[in-house]
């Protein structure tokens, strides 16, 4: 059949009858706006330096996670924890195995493994004796390894190997570990929220003032990417979401709020240039690549390690 003009037509899924001519420019319209989304996705990607898709749901996921364990049941969120610090310290092992250090991963990850129930029954008691156990027990399998004849090493290496495998060890299981000891004390799940959101405000209001405004490089032997005008952001959120968090759901003051969101944004900068500090003396730009648009879970991480320790002592002082 045609119509008035002569030409051939085509049903649409709902009956309507559409011309081929309009059907190739819907089609060709879509695809321009595909081009467009793509062309704008590539820009912020390269400006970012990470897929900002993938890091949104990725964090999506792991925050939505995050909520329900400390939210619900509490005791949930050592299932959380662990898996956070399985990956981080094999990751930092790995890492350093990649620059020449023989870290041991088995007792690395059981360590990591072990101070989860450690800290949350045991609490600081338990926290500090399962660090030094770790420790032990990195050591003294590195040793052992040492007795084989492929694995020996010169002296002045061994102790270097014994030094890495302990600094993982203080880094990331012990730092790790403040977030379990936190949320197993008295309401400290709901210091655990706040200062997380806290954290997670100031990488937002870090990444976007940065984005927006982003001029004057704030540390470019370390970080070529954090700006003075991304950390300006950074301290605006840290302190806004401080105030609101400390009012609302810690009942605290509103000063309580401002030092809790001065002390995180403080923490959360150090730690992020730490770890980057440690990504640029091993030569690489991610811990891994496990989580896309993210790097790994230690480059998630590095903001909330020294953060923990510093709510911890907030909690202390003022809960």
């Amino acid at each position: 059949m045609s119509d008035g003009a002569g030409g051939p037509e085509n049903r649409s899924t709902t009956g309507r009858r559409v011309k081929p001519h309009s059907r190739a420019e819907f089609e060709a319209t879509v695809a321009d706006i595909e081009a467009q989304v793509r062309a704008t996705n590539d820009k912020i990607n390269a400006r970012s330096g990470r897929n900002l898709l993938s890091a949104v749901l990725i964090g999506i996921a792991l925050g939505g996670s995050l909520i329900a364990s400390l939210i619900f049941i509490k005791e949930l969120y050592m299932v959380f924890g662990t898996v956070l610090l399985i990956f981080a310290s094999y990751e930092l092992a790995s890492a350093l195995r990649f620059a020449g250090r023989d870290v041991p991963r088995v007792p690395t990850v059981i360590a990591a493994v072990s101070i989860v129930p450690a800290a949350f029954y045991g609490l600081a008691t338990g926290h500090w004796f399962t660090l030094l156990g770790g420790i032990a027990l990195v050591t003294l399998w590195r040793l052992v390894e040492a007795l084989v004849p492929r694995l020996r090493a010169p002296a002045a290496e061994l102790w270097k190997d014994i030094g890495a495998g302990a600094f993982v060890q203080a880094y990331v299981t012990f730092l790790g570990g403040f977030t379990i000891l936190l949320t197993a004390l008295p309401g400290g799940q709901w210091w655990t929220l706040a200062f997380l959101i806290v954290v997670v405000s100031i990488d937002v209001g870090a990444y976007a003032s940065g984005l927006n405004f982003g001029k004057h490089l704030m540390a470019p032997l370390i970080s070529p990417k954090k700006t003075w005008e991304g950390f300006a952001g950074s301290v605006v959120t840290a302190l806004v979401s401080g105030v609101l968090l400390a009012v609302f759901m810690l009942h605290q003051p509103w000063w309580v709020g401002v030092i809790l969101g001065a002390t995180m944004v403080f923490t959360a900068t150090m730690g992020d240039l730490a770890e980057s500090l440690i990504k640029r003396d091993l030569g690489i730009k991610d811990i891994s690549t496990w989580l896309p648009g993210h790097g790994g879970f230690l480059d998630r991480l590095d903001s909330i390690l020294p953060s923990a320790a510093a709510a911890y002592v907030l909690y202390l002082i003022f809960a």
